[in-house]
């Protein structure tokens, strides 16, 4: 591996601008390229950017010899088939979250890495933010006690039109998926996959959720209460609470700069402040594990990240929210 990790990003929408100025944070990193279907669209990206190369198409970039990267930022629908390039092409894959919208193409895109000797990563970010990494160890090293429940939420505020992504179905729009996975995640997180699962929402007029929520129960006691929505700005909240203390993040809990641990009435604060929007902990991950020789993050590994897909498809067919068709 060469001192610079070289990137490229196959799609030129707003998440693909956010990793891109972040990638800037990195020293080792470098923005290569910019794949897209309209070599007009690559080409405004790569001068907004920096990027050396623009290819008008998605083949040309996972072949361009001068990427040792691939970031995936396109809508949900289309994950599949550009991940697939890319990991036929070679190239290491950081794949936008969810990873696909049916587990079987998730479940192919991981044997296909696995048997072609390919990295391959979810782009959960969550999971590799400092703050985040802080309250998984402190968890483990039993700061709270045994972890008894879960609470989060993340909600937008809307309206977002019909014709917005968002609620696109044939894009795989709806709350759940776009937003519910980072509360389901952060769940899983500390408390594994659960034995029953609860949920009700309210469905738009295009099929898909607009506000949902879910609970969770598991084996040995401890419980979730998850919400999403397209209708409202919520707290976007979360909580831990165990046997001994509980940990409380105010605000996006997905990528927040710090958060409090009670212990009783005595409250520690941890500040993990850091710059920009938070993306470059993704990267800065997937150089560490390139370097280190490894075809999976033990931060974001596969296997939970095809559990958690498992989940929400679980969570669909409760609640109706069908992509297949």
């Amino acid at each position: 591996m060469s001192d610079r990790i070289r990137w490229g990003i196959l799609s030129t929408g707003s998440i693909a601008a956010t990793f891109a100025e972040d990638l800037r944070l990195l020293p080792d990193a470098e923005l290569a390229a910019v794949g897209s279907r309209s070599a007009e669209s690559a080409e405004r990206f790569a001068a907004a950017h920096g990027a050396a190369r623009a290819h008008g198409s998605w083949r040309a970039l996972v072949e361009d010899p001068d990427v040792d990267a691939i970031y995936i930022a396109t809508p949900h629908s289309a994950h599949y088939e550009a991940a697939m390039l890319a990991l036929r092409a070679g190239k290491a894959t950081l794949c936008e979250k969810p990873f696909t919208l049916a587990v079987s193409e998730a479940e192919e895109m991981v044997e296909t890495a696995r048997a072609g000797g390919v990295f391959l990563m979810e782009a959960m970010w969550m999971r590799c933010i400092p703050a985040i990494r802080r309250m998984v160890e402190l968890i483990r090293d039993g700061a709270i006690g045994d972890p008894v429940s879960v609470h989060a939420d993340f909600g937008m505020q809307g309206p977002f039109p019909e014709t917005s992504r968002l609620r696109d179905r044939r894009l795989g729009g709806g709350a759940l998926y776009d937003v519910g996975i980072y509360p389901v995640t952060f769940a899983h997180l500390f408390l594994g996959a659960p034995s029953t699962v609860r949920a009700w929402a309210r469905m738009s007029a295009g099929g898909v959720d607009e506000n949902t929520g879910m609970l969770f129960g598991y084996d040995g006691g401890a419980v979730a209460a998850l919400t999403c929505s397209l209708l409202g700005d919520s707290a976007r909240r979360g909580t831990i609470t165990g046997t001994l203390g509980r940990i409380e993040v105010r605000r996006d809990f997905f990528h927040p700069h710090g958060f409090t641990l009670w212990r009783g009435e005595e409250a520690e604060e941890f500040d993990l402040a850091y710059e920009g929007r938070g993306y470059q902990f993704e990267a800065e991950e997937v150089h560490r594990c390139l370097r280190e020789g490894l075809l999976e993050s033990p931060l974001v590994p596969l296997s939970e990240t095809i559990d958690i897909l498992r989940l929400l498809h679980e969570i669909s067919g409760i609640i109706g929210l069908d992509y297949s068709s």
